[in-house]
């Protein structure tokens, strides 16, 4: 690493103190680490036995008498064990106004916590913004990686060498999470992967721009690496996904002006107890609402209720005027063979015909035998299969057939 690359990275961290101001400049990340080391002095001995510094402890941290951070400003802590770091890169607009960040450690192990403030002045730069400026896409590494001092100064050490500029800065580290990625399998060490974009003040060397080569624009289209020379200048470390790279031109880019407003605070202005327009309201006449509602579906039920009535109660024939339309002889016959109907199921009632032994089982389903129906002084062997009928029975089964044949040459 060479010194200016270790003076630029030594410039964009600060430690974390009790209420201290930092000064980063506009257009530069800015990083602070939050220590768990100099938090556990905060906290008051803990009365049972233990090992004291390996203590669990966890950050919050938000814009003083606001629930979250600036815009510009992100935070991340891996684990309760590893330490905090806040991250980002302010703009021009942000200059000259002092940030206040309200810092909470909590103790998940004796429930204490511990509150600093951090003062942020930012300060401006005369290369502010630089033109020429490249966003790499490191797929080996995680933020908390990146933002360590000694990474990220060999990563700007690698560009160094790879771009020649006289002056070369970080602008701003991204997570690939916050880019849409996915997290990855907890398998052979994956990393999610991040963004860094760098600027510079020269223009891009010939090695950023053989990614633009027609070539490695179709072999990227195939999902296949693009051949660059100075890769393995980057290799030994990091693994850049070429095809990402993203390097722009800011003196080019067109600025786009909209119609639209400038955005404000956020914060409504403190207008007073509010006042409800009773007076202005006029009242609202629900009588149409209700005859579309309920009365004319009731009127068209109604009407159809009438008719319903009418068809079935005032139209109905009845018995009595039938019988007026039928001439005297049919409802004679009629009435006859009703009689006859009734009289021939009242006698078969009284019909006492013992079944043939041929239709009765013999054993039953436990193998018992079945006692007979007659007596053992019943003689069986002379007894038919079928029983002979009576001449009385074949009387009434004549008379049976007389009549019908009757009723239907009648009708």
């Amino acid at each position: 690493m060479t010194k200016t690359s270790l003076f630029l990275v030594v410039t964009i961290l600060s430690r974390s103190h009790a209420d201290r101001n930092v000064y980063p400049s506009a257009g530069v990340l800015f990083v602070h680490v939050l220590e768990r080391e100099h938090f556990k002095g905060e906290f008051p001995p803990y009365p049972k036995p233990g090992d004291s510094s390996n203590d669990p402890i966890t950050f919050n941290t938000n814009l003083m008498g606001y629930p979250d951070r600036p815009g510009w400003l992100r935070y991340i802590q891996r684990t309760s064990h590893s330490d905090g770091v806040l991250y980002g890169s302010p703009t021009a607009e942000h200059v000259g106004k002092a940030t206040i960040i309200e810092i909470t450690a909590y103790n998940r192990r004796t429930f204490e916590t511990a509150r600093h403030n951090l003062v942020i002045n930012i300060m401006s730069t005369e290369d502010y913004p630089l033109p020429y400026q490249a966003e790499f896409f490191i797929k080996n590494m995680n933020v908390e990686e990146m933002l360590a001092s000694e990474v990220l100064g060999d990563f700007l050490g690698a560009v160094k060498n790879v771009w020649q500029p006289e002056r070369l800065n970080a602008i701003n580290i991204t997570s690939a999470l916050d880019r849409g990625g996915r997290v990855p399998l907890p398998i052979n060490n994956l990393k999610e992967g991040v963004y860094v974009m760098v600027g510079a003040d020269v223009q891009f060397s010939s090695c950023l721009r053989e990614v633009e080569n027609p070539h490695n624009q179709l072999r990227c289209s195939q999902e296949m690496e693009p051949v660059i020379s100075c890769d393995k200048k980057f290799r030994a470390q990091f693994d850049i996904d070429w095809c990402k790279i993203n390097l722009v031109d800011i003196t080019k880019v067109v600025t786009i002006h909209s119609n639209r407003p400038d955005p404000g605070t956020g914060v409504l202005p403190d207008i007073g107890e509010y006042n409800p327009p009773s007076e202005s309201l006029k009242s609202r006449d629900f009588f149409a609402d209700f005859l579309i509602t309920l009365a004319v579906p009731s009127a068209v039920a109604m009407v159809l209720f009438t008719i319903l009535g009418y068809s079935m109660c005032c139209r109905r024939e009845g018995v009595d005027k039938r019988n007026m339309q039928t001439p005297d002889i049919q409802l004679v016959h009629h009435s006859s063979i009703q009689k006859s109907t009734k009289e021939l199921r009242s006698m078969s009632k009284n019909r006492e015909i013992s079944w043939p032994l041929s239709t009765l089982p013999v054993f039953s389903q436990s193998g018992e035998v079945v006692p007979p129906i007659h007596p053992d002084n019943y003689e069986t062997t002379s007894m038919p299969l079928m029983q002979t009928q009576t001449p009385r029975n074949q009387l009434m089964r004549g008379l049976f057939s007389l009549l019908s044949s009757w009723y239907y040459r009648a009708w």
